[in-house]
């Protein structure tokens, strides 16, 4: 079994398209599937999960869609934090929250520090995230803390450069699943995707139930991870 699985939700307004219906309904719909998945991760006693919702990239959409979104997710986590403390699941975030409106910022923080003593499912929100911005950040970091003294050059290995990141603490993913169609990655986790297994559906978001999860562990268990081995030294 996976200890990380990270999920490029995809698909919600091409599902809301095909049913007639605004974007944001797509959007709501995989707020569901989004319950679903987490339920069905944590009862599997995986370590974590990360979510791709929302990107640096996506700040550019019209504002009317932005400042819906947001309303939805201060709504999503007002109405899943007590699932998530049922459910022993720890929520936490990567990406450059700063930019977040107030409300919503301050909502997230109260859940992540509500769930911060849980010991299950560790529940990570890419949120205005992309790995262009956390890459520029880190180096920026590094090069403040080089010219400071506080570290050489020579201080900079691939341990050095994961400690880092946003992720810092987190295994690398070892499944990265993306539903409807696209054969991207779409400026996610370029670091931390370095030797994951990659599984694509044309399944969108809002139709990824369960069983769809289930089938994408199936294939993953079915892979051989050799990490730059030969299958004789694996096996």
């Amino acid at each position: 079994m996976p200890r990380h699985i990270a999920i490029i939700m995809d698909g919600n307004g091409r599902w809301a398209k095909r049913h007639g219906m605004a974007r944001m309904f797509g959007h709501k719909q995989g707020v569901q599937t989004v319950h679903n998945i987490t339920e069905a991760a944590a009862e599997l006693g995986i370590g974590y999960l990360t979510l791709y919702t929302f990107s640096t990239e996506n700040w550019n959409r019209p504002k009317e869609e932005v400042d819906a979104l947001m309303a939805l997710l201060v709504d999503t986590i007002a109405k899943e934090t007590p699932t998530l403390m049922k459910n022993n699941v720890r929520l936490l975030t990567i990406g450059d929250t700063n930019r977040l409106p107030e409300d919503t910022r301050r909502k997230f923080v109260g859940c992540i520090e509500e769930t911060a003593n849980n010991t299950g499912l560790s529940l990570v929100i890419a949120l205005s995230y992309s790995a262009r911005w956390e890459l520029t950040h880190a180096m920026q970091e590094t090069a403040r803390r080089v010219a400071a003294g506080e570290i050489r050059c020579e201080d900079i290995n691939e341990e050095f450069v994961s400690d880092s990141l946003t992720t810092k603490g987190m295994p690398d993913p070892d499944l990265l699943i993306r539903t409807s169609g696209e054969l991207r990655i779409s400026n996610f986790l370029l670091w931390q995707l370095a030797y994951s297994e990659l599984y694509f559906t044309d399944c969108l978001w809002p139709d990824f139930t369960v069983e769809e999860f289930y089938k994408a562990l199936i294939d993953y268990q079915k892979r051989e991870r050799r990490f730059g081995k030969t299958s004789e030294q694996v096996r």
